[in-house]
């Protein structure tokens, strides 16, 4: 059994979608990495916050979290899920790519 990283199951997802649906948008919510401490305190004030899933589909109104297989969420990560599906946004928590697929698939309603 293959390990990927977040980043590359991410990265297998978004083309898998792009290609699949190429006339909706998805874009990367780029919260996470590496900063120096003078990049990471304008970025707060810029508004990132910890927590925000990685990927999010307007047209769908659809936001997904990307885990490994043996991922978990975080308390910023579920108090993010728990308030966009508060305010009538649909989240998704995705574990490794052929999980990702499937729950995309299911939840696109079969949007061409």
């Amino acid at each position: 059994m293959s390990v990927f990283t977040e980043s590359q199951i991410q990265s297998a997802l978004v083309e898998w979608f792009r290609h699949r649906w190429p006339g909706v948008r998805i874009m990367a919510i780029p919260n996470g990495g590496l900063r120096n401490k003078v990049t990471a305190n304008r970025l707060r004030w810029e508004g990132v916050s910890p927590g925000v899933p990685d990927l999010y589909i307007p047209a769908w109104l659809l936001w997904i979290e990307v885990k490994t297989e043996n991922g978990r969420l975080s308390p910023a990560q579920k108090g993010w899920i728990k308030y966009l599906d508060s305010i009538g946004q649909r989240s998704l928590v995705v574990y490794g790519l052929d999980d990702a697929i499937d729950q995309i698939t299911i939840n696109s309603g079969d949007k061409a």
